[in-house]
């Protein structure tokens, strides 16, 4: 189906369909706009902003858009450098001297393009015992930031996505301009482009006009979902649908920001061994159904939101939902199916699936302590990996496959023999399959670790019949349970802290991160914190 062809006769009905999980008086929801041409051709406000008192979401409901922010973050540092106060090529220390010295210069740029290679703060909060919905101050975040000198790549070599970049370069803008984030946003974007009630709204616990309660599933029903972190330029920001289309508008003709500037947010922000990365300076682009896709998603606490262009096809989509049970990133692709007219799911072969299927387990680099998996979910194959429950699986060649996710470059093939082969930026790497249930724990665990330089000590012991590891760190203390998948590698599950509340199965992605034993002492590893060495203790 071309751009130009007819629109299917029950659109709207095809796209309520895909949301109609949500659209009850006792659930969350979402708000959905989708355009061609400019042109609205689908609206729809499914669930409730408010389950409590009654208030259904409509174009006006103010939600969190989570990481969507950092492509406003971007666009403002592009705006501070063409005026002269910063360069995307400074390095960072240059700006923010309080940062430690990394192994090798971190620039601007690097962090813009999630290629800088630092530690995620949000992540080592949680590896430290700071639950994310623990009260914490951007001050408590810079003394995480400060204490990780070490990184997980050298700059430029690598993309992990990390929120600790965008926490500086918001930071930078701060600085370098004398105004808040908030006033810089309204005084640059926002303001000009009739942007009304998208805002920076750094706490969970403010109040706004209109904005909607944000939600997680529990075992007894909906919750309402805060984090205690502060956030900024990283995923603070609120929005609406009605601002978001401005947004959208604004990326494909700009009114603010120079059509250069778009262009460099779009582009790749680095070339990885020969391979051009995904994410942009802010923006991500991929491709769909031969359609070249570019937008940014987020997730924050009980929401989940996307904001996507298929300029070939003209196609606008923003999606914002005030739950995590929803995944807009594969949803904009559905919407996309029913406006094309193509079949609706992730492009895939029956026997596609089936060989998926016959391949259900975890799988783990050779030579490495890289961890992801294939499982089964609501009847269809999904990929997992540590923390997440599942993502659709897209068919790219003959036996190939991808997560249906914009910024994991991972390609994966089953193999005959029960393996798995990958290709990251074109690096084949081969993944061995654990085994599907637990053996005896690894001889010579148990024990004493410590890193002096982040102050990460871990004690790892027996109880209750459980071997657990006790991390105590600057942060906070916490216990999880280890569970050996190979004879050196144990997966760190969360453990039971209420009866009625059962940890996620390891099937959902439940687990935080990989423990490896090393004769001098153990690594720590997990999708966003490579590496983390915790010496034997005497």
């Amino acid at each position: 189906m071309t751009q130009d062809s007819p629109l299917p006769p029950d659109l709207g009905a095809r796209i309520d369909a895909l949301f109609a999980r949500w659209a009850q008086p006792n659930s969350p929801g979402a708000a959905v706009s989708v355009t061609r041409h400019g042109r609205e051709i689908h609206r729809g406000c499914y669930g409730m902003a408010d389950i409590a008192h009654g208030v259904p979401i409509d174009e006006r409901t103010v939600i969190r858009i989570g990481s969507q922010t950092k492509q406003f973050t971007v666009l403002l540092a592009l705006m501070l450098e063409a005026e002269g106060r910063l360069s995307m090529e400074d390095d960072v220390r240059r700006h923010l001297p309080w940062l430690p010295e990394y192994p090798e210069s971190v620039t601007l740029r690097h962090l813009a393009a999630n290629v800088g290679g630092l530690r995620d703060f949000l992540e080592i909060m949680i590896l430290g015992g700071l639950p994310i919905a623990a009260p914490s101050t951007r001050a408590w975040a810079r003394r995480i930031i400060g204490g990780h000198g070490g990184v997980n790549f050298r700059p430029g070599t690598d993309l992990i996505y990390c929120n600790t970049g965008f926490f500086l370069l918001s930071e930078i803008i701060e600085q370098v301009s004398g105004k808040t984030f908030n006033q810089l946003l309204e005084e640059r974007i926002t303001g000009p482009l009739g942007m009304r009630d998208t805002r920076l709204m750094p706490r969970d616990s403010q109040i706004l006009p209109r904005l909607a309660d944000h939600h997680t599933r529990g075992p007894d029903g909906w919750h309402k979902a805060q984090w205690g972190t502060v956030l900024g330029g990283e995923g603070g920001m609120v929005s609406t649908i009605e601002d978001m289309k401005v947004w959208l508008a604004n990326l494909d003709a700009p009114k603010v920001g120079s059509p250069e500037m778009i262009a460099r947010m779009s582009a790749p922000g680095a070339v990885i061994d020969g391979i051009p990365s995904p994410y942009g300076l802010g923006l991500v682009t991929c491709r769909y159904r031969g359609l070249a896709s570019i937008g940014h998603g987020g997730g924050v606490a009980g929401g989940r939101s996307e904001s996507v262009r298929f300029p070939e096809a003209g196609i606008g989509i923003v999606i914002l939902g005030n739950t995590d049970d929803m995944g807009p990133f594969s949803l904009a692709r559905r919407i996309l199916d029913v406006v094309q007219g193509d079949e609706v799911g992730p492009p895939r072969t029956q026997a596609a699936t089936e060989r998926l299927k016959r391949a259900v387990g975890l799988y783990r680099a050779e030579g490495g302590d890289d961890v992801f998996g294939v499982a089964v979910k609501d009847g269809q194959p999904v990929f997992i990996s540590n923390g997440n429950g599942g993502i659709p699986i897209e068919q790219v060649g003959d036996g190939t496959f991808v997560p249906e996710r914009g910024i994991v470059p991972l390609e994966f093939t089953p193999r005959d023999d029960g393996d798995m082969d990958t290709s990251w930026f074109g690096h084949p790497r081969r993944f061995r399959r654990l085994s599907d249930t637990a053996l005896p724990a690894a001889a010579g665990l148990a024990g004493r670790y410590a890193d002096a330089a982040t102050g990460f000590e871990a004690e790892i012991g027996k109880q209750a019949g459980e071997t657990v590891l006790r991390l105590c760190t600057p942060h906070g203390v916490w216990e999880t349970a280890l569970e050996a998948r190979a004879p050196d590698l144990h997966l760190a599950l969360p453990r039971r802290v209420l009866a009625d509340t059962p940890p996620p199965a390891i099937e959902a992605g439940g687990w935080e991160f990989t423990v490896r034993l090393m004769a001098d002492g153990i690594v720590l590893n997990n999708d966003r914190t490579k590496h983390l060495l915790l010496a034997r203790a005497a």
